[in-house]
């Protein structure tokens, strides 16, 4: 039977085991993770993986274990325990806007000043996952990308229970206090911020537009070593290696490296409909120095 409050499935995708969990975050609603492991007992090393902005729930999990499976399969090669994760959608500016979370006590229950968002979803998804029997609960790192990305700053600036992280492309307008330009524009129907086409290439144009004091405030908190990826092309890579710029003027360990590809997370190749991965030697050489980069922080 099931256990109702520790649900746990599995499924087989391409021969491999895959673990469909349901893990509780502060509020007591759930996110989904999709995990795979090598064989064995462990405990193992674990590398959690989050990509975009959220929702979707475990739909997308499964989607992705199928058509992003390639980043797993190098992972358990490696001797990584890893899982795909989804949290709640991202809330427009909640990060700005919203304030630190605070928990209090009401009548015996939990009381919020606001919702969490989806970077504390992670969080929770990372303290659940250091209980698991198999996973070496002093041994976990991160893969963000764009959003996910973001998050691994949002996460690092205010946690301390990850060993190291990737921050891949990070979208870290937000986490940088960006003020946008005339490349984006406020949507008349949402009346929020659309920002798809934001043209952000510049390392000087994004630091004449962040708010450097308030940025320099959440980079200090910061003591996860952090290697931060770039794409060559892209229209916001000037926020990525701002990015990294502001991390080691912090006196943060940090490194960089930027590649020329033409997909925004190349570091997560894609099934086609051939059911092949869509990849090159640019990507594979960009994973490999990735997970040797984690192996320096997480392998003893």
């Amino acid at each position: 039977m099931i256990d109702p409050e520790n649900v746990s499935l599995t499924e087989v995708v391409d021969g491999a085991t895959v673990h469909l969990m349901y893990v509780p975050t502060w509020d007591g609603l759930y996110a989904p993770i999709g995990l795979r492991k090598p064989d064995g007992e462990g405990p193992f090393p674990i590398v959690l993986l989050a990509s975009g902005n959220g929702g979707e729930g475990m739909p997308w999990i499964r989607d992705a274990v199928r058509t992003k499976g390639y980043i797993m399969d190098r992972l358990v090669d490696a001797g990584y325990a890893c899982a795909w994760l989804r949290y709640r959608t991202e809330v427009e500016l909640g990060y700005n806007d919203g304030g630190g979370l605070v928990r209090d006590i009401r009548q015996g229950r939990e009381m919020f000043n606001r919702s969490p968002l989806e970077y504390e979803d992670e969080i929770a998804i990372i303290d659940f996952v250091k209980t698991l029997s198999f996973v070496d609960a002093d041994r976990v790192g991160l893969i963000g990308m764009s959003h996910g990305g973001e998050m691994v700053l949002k996460i690092t600036s205010e946690y301390h229970g990850v060993r190291a992280a990737v921050a891949s492309e990070p979208a870290s307008h937000e986490y940088l206090a960006l003020t946008v330009d005339e490349t984006a524009f406020v949507d008349e129907a949402t009346q929020m911020r659309n920002i798809e086409n934001m043209q952000m290439t510049e390392t000087d144009k994004v630091r004449r537009r962040i708010d450097m004091d308030l940025a320099q405030a959440r980079i200090s908190g910061i003591d996860t070593p952090i290697m931060v990826t770039g794409r060559d092309d892209d229209h916001l890579q000037g926020i990525f290696r701002t990015t990294y710029d502001l991390l080691l003027e912090a006196g943060k360990e940090v490194e960089w490296f930027s590649v020329d590809h033409d997909l925004h997370g190349y570091i997560f190749p894609i099934r086609g409909s051939d059911g092949e991965y869509e990849l090159n030697d640019v990507q594979i050489a960009a994973i490999d120095r990735t997970i040797g980069w984690l192996d320096g922080y997480l392998k003893d």
